[in-house]
């Protein structure tokens, strides 16, 4: 065996198969990279990988036969061997020769080519955060800014797939691979970039890397004045799509070329009021952002984007935080303003959409709207969100969980669509679907206290179990007291709530009245339903203990807040629940009923199968609380037949239904829907 090894040191087999591997590897890094550039097919990389694994045998025999002289090539010469037969001797080298040679390019092509060809590029990307080079750590906002833009001008290409901001942003600052990033987000190609803004100059410098094998596709640094910040963003659109081979449609190269403004200032308070925008939950900032965007537009009368999200701001403030006409109306106002200057603008018709859905309840003119929006906005997440939210509305619950998966794809690391997501699957009762949506959710936002409030409500609405409730009341205490300090008002508030029902599930009604002392005296005074709840929640309790004097006081309380914010706004479905709710709790049963009823008929489930079904659930706690247990239990018949929040367990934990314990029809009803649970 030591004359082989020998032989092949003599005859520079080694020599040849090093020059041969490494020129090989070059020629097939070249071939993954070019040809799909080229267009190239995927056969035509894996016949180069083929050639390359077959010659490599070849290159043995020929480099152990021949040898390059001064006189030319020349047939090696033999020598005799040390002893045995010269004719064996050669076979058994060349047999091991030849044999090594196919072993080692076997072993090479088990691993190259499965992969050859792997590198075709897919049309899906994914825009990291930019980092931010600029001295000023406050120039940060104008970074996210830039990729903000970047990714709205790829979200109009119908071709490709381009994965939302609140995905993307998770990764910002962590050590995390090309490969492992894109395998995350479900993308063939990632776009690192990073701003430096000295000034009124602006340098962007990016590069676009495939995700497959985190090769350099294509790369560019721009160094331009900050009022030519636009051209940079539509020329890396253009290019990103070029690289992926993604075919722009004329509209779409009209829209990706187009200056959302002229004005620089205008510009700069727009993308620091876009970054507030997307603290949904924080009303301070939201209203900041309402600030920042009137100083865009006051600074340019015709910035478009800037009215539309102005709009859509205001649509999401009376939704979440002050369903007031003032609100209504500012988001109605903007919307038809941008659509005055540019009808034929995605982000007005999206507005708009959002003003007919939030404010007017008009889902079929919002269908109509946002259908207009997604042409222009094909990879827009909120798009599909919305149309899924808008369905499950029309009783679409098929359609709308569809959209909302679709909405889940396009922005696969943010808890938002994952929860609309869940309440699909929750109302319709499919409990194991549930549980891992809102586990994925949690994944993504492990301290988001709504998310946990929606977990703890699975376990009790699917298996009647508390200990997840009592679990997480326990981690929220012992957490950090800053931390609770800095929560939003609202958070904080709809968190003690929480907490507070947990206590009255378990009948310790002295603790509910100790956890709504922790209630912050300064709630959102726009949004009166906190409070109201809770001073029903304390008449309740103390009713419960027997404290008819303190019970009248809360309940009296209560109706004088949802009597106010009735006036307030005499449309809003929820402040006539909870003030029926405080007149049950007064013994004023006739008004009770009636108000409850008048919120079912402001959203009835015939119109809003999603948020109707809330009502109908008040009007049957009122029924209960008032001693009309046939009409209680007809509705919660109808409640458990549908798709809604109600479910058996909840109904055997709910003290409010205390009442209908001992009634036959009740027992029966418990049974019917356990044996289909």
């Amino acid at each position: 065996m030591s004359s082989f090894f020998t032989e092949l040191k003599r005859r520079k087999v080694y020599r040849v198969a090093v020059g041969y591997l490494v020129a090989g590897w070059l020629l097939i890094q070249v071939a993954a990279t070019v040809f799909p550039i080229l267009g190239l097919p995927e056969s035509i990389e894996r016949l180069v990988v083929s050639l390359v694994l077959v010659g490599f045998p070849l290159a043995l025999f020929l480099a152990w036969a021949f040898d390059v002289t001064p006189e030319g090539i020349q047939a090696t010469p033999s020598l005799p061997p040390a002893s045995g037969n010269a004719m064996l001797h050669r076979r058994r080298n060349m047999s091991l020769l030849i044999g090594s040679g196919v072993l080692i390019s076997a072993v090479a092509g088990f691993f190259l080519l499965p992969r050859a060809g792997a590198t075709k590029m897919e049309k899906s990307i994914a825009v990291l955060p930019f980092e931010n080079f600029s001295g000023k750590p406050e120039n940060a906002y104008f970074a996210d800014g830039i990729q903000d833009d970047i990714l709205t001008n790829l979200s109009k290409i119908g071709d490709l797939k381009v994965i939302s901001r609140t995905s993307v942003m998770a990764y910002r600052g962590k050590q995390k691979s090309v490969r492992q990033i894109g395998k995350e987000l479900g993308v063939s190609a990632i776009l690192e970039g990073s701003v430096r803004r000295e000034g009124d100059r602006v340098r962007v410098n990016v590069q676009l890397i495939n995700a497959t094998n985190d090769h350099h596709i294509w790369a560019e640094d721009y160094d331009r004045e900050l009022t030519d910040v636009f051209a940079i963003q539509t020329d890396l659109a253009q290019n990103i799509a070029r690289q992926l081979q993604a075919e722009l449609s004329p509209s779409e190269k009209d829209e990706i070329t187009r200056k959302p403004t002229e004005n620089g200032e205008a510009y700069l308070a727009f993308v620091e009021a876009h970054n507030l925008q997307h603290a949904a939950d924080d009303s301070a900032k939201l209203h900041r952002a309402v600030e920042l965007y009137q100083r865009a537009i006051e600074l340019d009368p015709n910035f478009v984007q800037a009215m539309a999200n102005l709009s859509i701001t205001y649509s999401w403030i009376y939704h979440t935080f002050e369903p007031t006409e003032k609100q209504r109306d500012l988001a109605r106002q903007y919307a038809d303003r941008a659509l005055t200057i540019a009808p034929n603008s995605p982000e007005a018709h999206l507005a708009r959409g959002f003003c007919y859905y939030y404010g007017e309840r008009d889902f079929n003119a919002a269908l109509r709207e946002f259908d207009i929006a997604k042409e222009g906005l094909p990879n827009d997440n909120e798009v599909y969100l919305v149309i899924g939210a808008i369905q499950r509305r029309q009783d679409k619950w098929k359609e709308s969980t569809a959209n909302l998966e679709k909405a889940v794809n396009l922005n696969p690391n943010s808890s938002w669509p994952l929860q609309n997501l869940y309440f699909n699957y929750q109302m319709q009762r499919q409990f194991d679907a549930a549980s891992a949506t809102i586990d994925r959710a949690l994944a993504i936002d492990p301290k988001s206290l709504t998310l946990w409030g929606l977990k703890i409500r699975l376990a009790i609405a699917a298996h009647g179990d508390l200990s997840v409730a009592d679990q997480a009341v326990a981690k929220f205490e012992s957490s950090d007291p800053q931390w609770r300090k800095n929560l939003p008002l609202e958070v904080l508030t709809e968190a003690t709530l929480g907490k507070a029902s947990v206590c009255m599930l378990h009948r310790r009604y002295a603790d509910v009245l100790q956890a709504l002392q922790e209630i912050p005296e300064q709630t959102n005074p726009a949004k009166p339903d906190a409070r109201i709840n809770a001073q029903i929640m304390e008449g309740f309790a103390y009713q419960q203990l027997g404290q008819a004097a303190a019970a009248y006081d809360s309940f009296l309380k209560a109706r004088q807040l949802a009597e106010a914010a009735v006036r307030e706004e005499p449309n809003a479905e929820s402040r006539h629940a909870l003030l029926a709710l405080a007149l049950t709790g007064l013994g004023e049963k006739e008004a009770a009923i009636a108000e409850a009823q008048k919120a079912v008929a402001l959203r009835p489930i015939s119109v809003d199968a999603f948020e109707g079904t809330l009502q109908e659930i008040n009007l049957a706690q009122v029924y209960a609380l008032t001693g009309e247990n046939a009409k209680a239990i007809g509705k919660l018949d109808e409640l458990l037949n549908r798709p809604s929040d109600l479910t058996v367990e909840q109904l055997k934990l709910d003290p409010v239904y205390d009442g209908l314990r001992n009634d036959p029809g009740f027992q029966n009803l418990l049974t019917k829907y356990r044996s289909r649970a």
